[in-house]
């Protein structure tokens, strides 16, 4: 199991892109060294999705992932049901057609992206795993009862989900207090957490002062909250001091300390560097709780209005 995944939801532009959610200016020249950066420090996990750019961000990657022997990368992507209009309401041929974006001819992890029907999409995972297509398969957004379910429905062909791709941040540990996380570790299931710097919001880069891009997505919900994480990133960059790293390399090693596969957005060369050396930091049990009890006194709940909680 990698450490570290690294998320290509900034990748690209147009619908759900990253112009429109993150106010950044993503493209192959500038991000094919961000890949070769990440390959070089040995992360080689990327995870992506059909709506991501609506199919921008799975083409860029597929690109650069086309430079390189098929077995040293490890592709994830998602089956997002709000599209499957798109593909005659079938699972396999939304996955097929992210495979023909990307020049692959199987995906390491295929994702359900959201729990809106768990009856309905997840029997389509089936044929992908009986054919080869897909290696493994996952659920994203799911609560406790909607991972049992997703698993019941697999294991009926002899399969099963073998990981869960939830937000999870030191603002949102809505599947720890929900007993989701707890369920994967019991279960030997992967927890991959997203948004663990929360679009940046906890990378000690932005304040009042120096604000996310105010036009995005992410700068409109995090914005007018950026007064009430002073306390908390304060704490991050002091425990970072400590350690010789930065305040996201905090948050990442929290993330890791909690015992999840943090899934860290990558635009920048610094970005991937410094999550590989992140990965191999230990925080204390001390310096855990410490963060815990500042994100909790910030009041700010970040749950995206895509997810219900998993509480």
């Amino acid at each position: 199991m990698a450490k570290i995944a690294l998320g290509t939801w900034a990748w690209g532009a147009g619908a759900f892109g990253g112009d429109s959610v993150f106010g950044s200016d993503t493209n192959v020249e500038n991000l094919k060294p961000v890949f070769d950066a990440a390959m070089s420090v040995g992360l080689n996990l990327w995870d992506t999705a059909t709506v991501y750019g609506m199919g921008d961000s799975e083409k860029i990657l597929g690109s650069f992932v086309a430079s390189c022997r098929r077995e040293d990368v490890l592709v994830s992507t998602k089956f997002t049901p709000q599209l499957a209009e798109m593909y005659d309401n079938s699972v396999e041929k939304m996955a097929l057609a992210s495979m023909e974006r990307m020049g692959l001819d199987y995906i390491d992890v295929y994702w359900i992206h959201n729990p809106m029907d768990v009856e309905r999409w997840t029997p389509g995972l089936i044929p992908l795993l009986q054919s080869g297509k897909v290696k493994r398969v996952g659920v994203s957004n799911h609560n406790i009862s909607e991972i049992r379910r997703a698993d019941e429905i697999l294991g009926e062909a002899g399969f099963k989900v073998s990981a869960v791709q939830n937000h999870f941040s030191l603002l949102y540990r809505s599947s720890e207090r929900g007993g989701v996380l707890d369920y994967c570790q019991r279960n030997g299931i992967e927890f991959w957490a997203y948004m663990v710097l929360e679009q940046g919001a906890l990378s000690g880069k932005y304040n009042a002062g120096n604000p996310l891009p105010a036009e995005s997505d992410r700068g409109k919900k995090y914005n007018p909250v950026l007064d009430k994480l002073v306390a908390l990133t304060d704490c991050m960059k002091a425990i970072g001091e400590k350690h010789g790293i930065s305040c996201s390399q905090v948050g990442i090693a929290w993330a890791v300390a909690k015992g999840t596969l943090p899934l860290i957005g990558a635009t920048k060369e610094r970005h991937v560097v410094e999550a590989a050396a992140a990965a191999d930091i230990r925080l204390s049990a001390e310096e855990v709780a410490t963060l815990e009890r500042l994100a909790d006194a910030t009041g700010v709940d970040t749950r995206g209005d895509w997810e219900h909680t998993m509480e």
